[in-house]
């Protein structure tokens, strides 16, 4: 199989034609989830520019994904893609926190919701800045920040249950839980289910996908009301 898929006219189109469409549908997705909370928004400032810079950094991040998977290019543009790519893990993991700090975690746990608004775009900085540096990082590493970052939650468990009610917290864990386990998918490079189709790399890709929408059911139920 693995010497039959990449002669496949798809495989020609496409240079990894499963990821590229999965994080292809993301996109579609993150526009259309951008639109709803914008528009639910109902011109509310802090709902505005928080669901704005969420949205964005969704986008972001399955542009980026979609563009390294699918086209075919020289080294250097691909190289530079991969970069983007990377970068936008840090943005998205930013920018989902975004709307839980800045609307959710406010009034009697401001102070909670602003301290972690800062530290967790200042990671995001440092992210950016490792990835623009050191893009050839042990995956470990990579996969250990972008892990350490996601979880930075958990020092704020207590005043996020007291903010948000039991369903949010739900949807909030089960999102973090398919980010961790497609993280541990991605680091261990395996299970690979269909030799040169669908390994590692894809299933990955759907657990990113699972996670994000996990994130948006919580950020529409639960964070924008």
């Amino acid at each position: 199989m693995a010497d039959v898929a990449p002669n496949h006219w798809l495989y020609r189109l496409l240079r990894e034609p499963v990821n590229s469409l999965t994080h292809g549908l993301g996109v579609l997705l993150s526009l259309a989830g951008l639109v709803v909370l914008l528009v639910l928004s109902q011109g509310e400032p802090w709902r505005v520019v928080s669901f704005a810079i969420y949205g964005v950094s969704l986008i972001l991040l399955y542009t980026a994904s979609t563009l390294y998977h699918a086209l075919h290019v020289g080294e250097r543009l691909e190289r530079a893609m991969k970069r983007f790519d990377h970068i936008a893990i840090f943005l998205l993991i930013a920018g989902t926190y975004t709307p839980i700090t800045l609307i959710t975690l406010q009034g009697p746990q401001a102070a909670w919701g602003w301290s972690i608004f800062g530290v967790v775009w200042g990671f995001a900085l440092l992210g950016v800045i490792f990835k623009l540096l050191w893009l050839s990082a042990p995956r470990w590493l990579s996969v250990g920040l972008y892990l350490l970052m996601g979880w930075l939650a958990a020092v704020a468990f207590v005043p996020m249950a007291q903010a948000m009610s039991l369903g949010g917290l739900v949807w909030l864990l089960l999102g973090g839980a398919f980010y961790t386990v497609g993280a541990v998918i991605y680091a261990l490079r395996r299970p690979n289910l269909i030799a040169g189709v669908f390994g590692y790399h894809e299933l990955w890709h759907l657990f990113v996908l699972a996670g994000s929408i996990s994130h948006f059911v919580m950020m529409l139920k639960y964070v924008l009301p």
